[in-house]
């Protein structure tokens, strides 16, 4: 089977992208929304989970700035001047992975103030739901995308095929 660029990158070097690319930014934006459901139910505005809430906020919007700088320079750069991409599937899931972290970012330029600085707090509870939810949306469609074989739009890759090195009955996976 073929794969996207978004699983391809998460598959190589194992297990350092899967936890540079995807464990990482992803336990820090669940870790946000979690403690945001919990600050909305509560309206606690004050405390650990909320200070919680600021810290990994802050630093999943740093992180995803990063990513997305080094991505757009050693992956979608190189890809299309290349001509690399395989189908639209690829595009989408690489393009709504990177566009998932722009509202992490804005979560960290306001919860370091430099984003909503003159809105009320009940306002800046409510854009702080708003960009994680666009995240989530986001994020949820790049590992849809993701996963899928670009190969269903036409995309021919390599025709790889691993075949087991003792292809006898005892190591097979062919059905009865």
């Amino acid at each position: 089977m073929n794969m996207t660029h978004y699983m391809e990158l998460l598959a190589t070097n194992q297990p350092w992208n899967l936890i540079l690319f995807m464990a990482i930014p992803v336990v820090l934006a669940e870790t946000v929304a979690i403690t945001e459901l919990y600050i909305l139910y509560t309206r606690r505005l004050h405390g650990w989970v909320r200070n919680l809430n600021r810290l990994a906020g802050v630093i999943v919007g740093l992180y995803f700035v990063g990513i997305i700088a080094y991505l757009l320079v050693n992956a979608v750069m190189p890809i299309t001047r290349a001509g690399e991409w395989r189908t639209i599937i690829d595009v989408i899931a690489v393009s709504t992975y990177l566009i998932g972290g722009i509202p992490m970012i804005l979560i960290a330029l306001q919860d370091l103030g430099l984003l909503h600085k003159a809105a009320s707090e009940e306002k800046k509870l409510g854009y702080h739901a708003i960009y994680v939810a666009v995240f989530l949306v986001f994020a949820h469609l790049a590992m849809i995308a993701g996963m899928m074989d670009p190969a269903l739009l036409g995309y021919q890759g390599d025709m790889v095929h691993d075949m087991p090195a003792d292809s006898s009955p005892a190591h097979s996976m062919h059905s009865r």
